[in-house]
């Protein structure tokens, strides 16, 4: 099978074309090598993928006919991704200095207030 394939089928990836994209990019490797969109898949392969900031590592279990439901996804890949991998995602929340949450619309006046003062002690 297909490593694009492969990704969706074990629901990495949403749709088939972003799992493509993904490998088109160089964000899925197999022995430190970017993966071809057309790479056959293998059962006890490990490959990484690198997605939202994570890279993960996958191993084959077994090469599923089609796409699997998610509560039987354990049975085709295992997840071997190091705890340290997750462990930095943690550390970049903390490391953002603003306080508001993502889409809660328009900085208030003191925002405003504080972007502006920064922008003019900068540029001094």
């Amino acid at each position: 099978m297909r490593i694009d394939k492969y990704l969706w089928s074990v629901r990495l990836f949403k749709t088939r074309s972003i799992a493509t994209e993904c490998c088109r990019k160089g964000h899925v490797k197999m022995d430190d090598k970017t993966c071809k969109p057309s790479k056959e898949v293998y059962i006890n392969e490990v490959f990484s993928v690198r997605k939202n900031q994570i890279n993960y590592k996958i191993q084959v279990l077994d090469v599923p006919e089609s796409r699997v439901g998610a509560k039987i996804v354990d049975l085709y890949r295992k997840d071997i991704t190091p705890k340290e991998e997750f462990e930095k995602t943690e550390m970049l929340k903390y490391s953002k200095d603003y306080y508001r949450k993502k889409g809660e619309g328009r900085p208030t006046k003191k925002d405003r207030r504080d972007i502006d003062d920064y922008y003019d002690t900068s540029s001094n």
